[in-house]
């Protein structure tokens, strides 16, 4: 499982946005633009990568975590639940 380290994904994402600016410049040639955006999608693919993993970490947290009070009790018949 891939892990945010050092910020990784912090970086990756501004590493993107420094490659769209560039790109978005219009003074690059051709040759460097297929490089970076070739760099960009592989950045982007890590990012996503990154963001399933913590996604599963929370969802598997949040299952895992003991309910303060217990399971919630039904209340008696006739009375409401608050």
């Amino acid at each position: 499982m891939a892990t945010n380290e050092s910020g990784e994904f912090e970086k990756a994402l501004a590493r993107i946005d420094a490659i769209v600016k560039q790109l978005e410049g219009g003074s690059v040639d051709l040759d460097e633009s297929v490089k970076l955006f070739r760099e960009g999608r592989e950045l982007s693919r890590r990012c996503e990568e990154l963001l399933k993993n913590a996604q599963a970490a929370v969802e598997a947290a949040a299952n895992d975590a003991p309910r303060a009070n217990g399971p919630a009790a039904a209340p008696p018949p006739g009375q409401l639940p608050f």
